[in-house]
């Protein structure tokens, strides 16, 4: 079913202000999940919403969020999350890496003991609406072995590096460290599909496509060794340096096993401080239409960059409805209702 944005958006509001978080944080959270369906990233979209009323109800999640400043040392500080939303401290930390480029060219702010913070280029094109790189990783909990391994010692352990457009939207990278995010894995469950070979690997290390066996093994990481090393690199930065917690100790924000320590990375770099701005645009103008135009394999009618089919699909979405599944919306109706919002989502 598709519903309008807008509707989705004061949903998930309401929704989150019945889990007693402050207006401006259900704002916040609101928007990065409801732009998360609207790019066609379901698994980090308004679903959460279920997952965090059931922590809120176990007293794993503490709303409203409060972020504290650890330390703040010229181009660098430390966030800690306080167990919170993660979406909202994500949010202010890549505003202080943001703040701190402006005055020394460039910003580095950790941030520790949070929580699924969703989609990562949501918080890297903070910076590049600035006119900056922005650069995001995040851990998560274990679900890819150590190449050769098949034991759980790492998460996917996305990263998302942003850069102006120009006249052109962003271009904005935005992967994980295994071929795809255990959300899918989830997801195929749910729907009770098979996954496509090379996705993921059963507990003994053998190749799967049934999604309860690879939920019970881990994930293959992408580029196989290289994904591997990726992977570790990021929990090293984002959660063994925040003082985090990292590698088997991350909780998943699936299950009630407590709080999940999800530790981030931002960065933010002043372009203009190694050329001039409106240099930089006609370069990277120039050089992201060469890499459009060029040739094509066979078969294939347009190159895309990082990041624009998710612009596209969600310029679409705000103007024609946002796909939701039937079974969310009803789960969401129902977490409205017993909270006495009259709202409710229709297609």
């Amino acid at each position: 079913m598709r519903v309008s944005a807008d509707l989705l958006k004061e949903a998930a509001i309401r929704i989150l202000k019945g889990l007693k978080a402050g207006d401006e944080e259900a704002r916040v959270v609101a928007d990065a999940l409801v732009r998360a369906d609207a790019r066609g990233i379901d698994t980090h979209g308004v679903h959460l919403l279920t997952l965090m009323a059931e922590r809120v109800a176990a007293g794993m999640i503490r709303i409203p969020t409060e972020v504290r400043l650890i330390s703040d040392d010229a181009a660098t500080a430390l966030l800690d999350g306080g167990n919170g939303l993660g979406q909202l401290a994500a949010r202010q930390a890549m505003n202080i890496s943001i703040e701190k480029a402006k005055t020394y060219g460039l910003g580095c702010c950790l941030l520790r003991n949070t929580n699924n913070i969703g989609i990562l280029s949501l918080y890297s094109l903070q910076a590049a609406r600035e006119r900056m790189v922005g650069i995001v990783m995040s851990n998560a909990a274990a679900s890819m072995s150590p190449w050769g391994g098949a034991q759980a010692m790492l998460g996917t352990n996305p990263i998302s590096i942003a850069l102006p457009g120009g006249k052109e939207p962003p271009v904005a990278l935005d992967m994980s460290s295994t071929v795809v995010a255990r959300g899918k894995i989830r997801r195929a469950m749910r729907l009770k599909e098979a996954l496509p070979q090379g996705w993921a690997l059963d507990a003994e290390g053998e190749p799967t496509t049934d999604a309860t066996r690879a939920l019970k093994g881990t994930l293959v990481p992408v580029g196989g060794p290289k994904g591997y090393g990726l992977a570790l690199a990021v929990d090293l930065l984002a959660g063994l340096i925040s003082g985090s917690k990292y590698g088997p100790n991350i909780n998943s924000f699936h299950e009630l096993k407590g709080p999940t320590g999800v530790g981030v990375f931002t960065m933010a770099i002043d372009i203009a401080r190694f050329l001039p701005y409106e240099g930089f645009e006609v370069l990277a103008q120039s050089y992201l239409a060469s890499i459009k135009s060029s040739k094509k394999a066979r078969g294939v009618t347009r190159i895309y960059l990082p990041g624009e089919i998710e612009f596209e699909k969600e310029k679409a979405s705000f103007l024609e409805g946002i796909e939701i599944n039937p079974a969310l919306a009803e789960k969401l109706n129902q977490l409205l209702a017993g909270m006495g919002s009259p709202i409710k989502l229709e297609e």
